[in-house]
């Protein structure tokens, strides 16, 4: 089977990781006198990376966000914000017990931030989440 034969076929089987990484993979495996199996497994690497940013990218789109954030830049200190509580709801704990979250407080604390970068967070971590605005909440009554 020529090489244009194979990267079809893996795309026809929805192989896209692999068919996008086989040059590279191939390449670098013979210049490196890599076996068959450890050209395949970097074949495998990359279906599965490539099959993980599918997934993060659906449940991100899925999950509504308007924006994405993140926490690394937030400052809690001189806040009235419980780093301890945000960093805890960040590991997902109330998931489990199918509950929400409901951030109050007045004009630029950081709920909209928090709001945002704890789902994009859980999402990241392999949780599926849904972002709700108190529009979204009024309208769906």
């Amino acid at each position: 089977m020529q090489r244009h034969e194979m990267i079809e076929t893996l795309g026809q089987l929805g192989l896209k990781g692999m068919a996008s990484a086989f040059d590279q993979a191939v390449t670098t495996g013979i210049r490196r006198n890599r076996s068959s199996m450890e050209i395949l497994t970097e074949l495998l690497k990359a279906e599965a990376a490539h099959r993980q940013a599918a997934s993060i990218r659906y449940r991100m789109t899925a999950a509504k966000l308007p924006v994405i954030k993140d926490l690394d830049s937030f400052v809690f200190t001189g806040t009235p914000i419980n780093e301890g509580l945000v960093k805890s709801l960040q590991g997902g704990d109330f998931l489990a017990e199918h509950r929400n979250v409901v951030l109050i407080g007045v004009t630029g604390t950081g709920k909209t931030r928090l709001a945002l970068a704890t789902p994009s967070h859980l999402i990241r971590n392999g949780s599926m989440t849904r972002y709700y605005s108190t529009v979204d909440l009024l309208h769906s009554s």
